[in-house]
């Protein structure tokens, strides 16, 4: 795993950067290419997924990698990726693999990006965000997805993935990072609404429940696959460790 300041350097020297984004992408294209792939839609999502109205996708950031081939609806999926190293070196890789990004955080400083994500829900679109992202703790949401949904009016929709041949990482968020000719299995989980009047108290309620439908999802991919679930990051450690 790449260090921060290796992170860092890749960001600020274009070349570099590109380069690191085109292999990144090639990587994730083979990955998808060599592997078997199963999908799993939870019965209460296919009035939703068949439909026309946008939903937000919610996926842990350790399990960023397969995402972009995670998406086989006709409207334009876009993901919110934050303004760090890391974050631009993602933005570039899934923008190689077709995917429209969104630069900020719906944690920090994340107004402006709370009404870019509206827009584009408004406008019939769904959007993708990382509720432990950019920096964890790892698989604790906070409140910037439910804030999302009361605002813009689209459900959450939880999403794991998992895969036989892998490696997890020592991030903070314990990257899964899919290794070729393996197998693997996308689950996708029951829609969460978010009434427009919810008051402090409901959101954070919806917030637990949004973090344990999606570990949930996450440990039942991960046993699909023969693997043990990943641990949550205790509640009170703190970011980026």
């Amino acid at each position: 795993m790449a260090t921060p300041a290796i992170i860092k350097n890749f960001s600020r020297n274009s070349l570099a950067r590109g380069a690191a984004c085109l292999a990144a992408a090639a990587l994730i294209r083979i990955v998808w290419a060599t592997s078997r792939w199963r999908v799993i839609r939870a019965p209460g999502l296919e009035k939703t997924w068949n439909s026309d109205r946008p939903f937000i996708v919610c996926f842990w950031h350790g399990r960023l990698m397969m995402m972009p081939f995670a998406w086989t609806r006709p409207q334009s999926f876009n993901m919110l990726i934050s303004g760090h190293p890391d974050g631009r070196l993602i933005a570039d890789t899934v923008a190689r693999l077709g995917i429209h990004t969104v630069p900020g955080s719906s944690s920090r400083g994340g107004a402006g990006a709370l009404r870019g994500l509206v827009r584009i829900l408004k406008g019939g679109d769904s959007v993708g965000i990382t509720p432990d992202g950019p920096r964890g703790p790892r698989m604790r949401a906070t409140t910037g997805a439910v804030a999302l949904a009361r605002l813009s009016g689209a459900p959450l929709v939880p999403l794991a993935f998992s895969c036989r041949r892998r490696r997890v990482v020592g991030s903070w968020d314990r990257f899964v990072l899919a290794w070729p000719f393996s197998s693997g299995v996308f689950m996708w989980g029951e829609p969460i609404e978010v009434p427009g009047d919810a008051d402090a108290a409901q959101l954070d309620a919806l917030r637990g429940d949004l973090e344990e439908r999606m570990n949930s999802l996450a440990g039942e991919a991960d046993r699909y696959c023969g693997h043990e679930a990943i641990d949550p990051a205790p509640s009170d450690m703190e970011p980026g460790r």
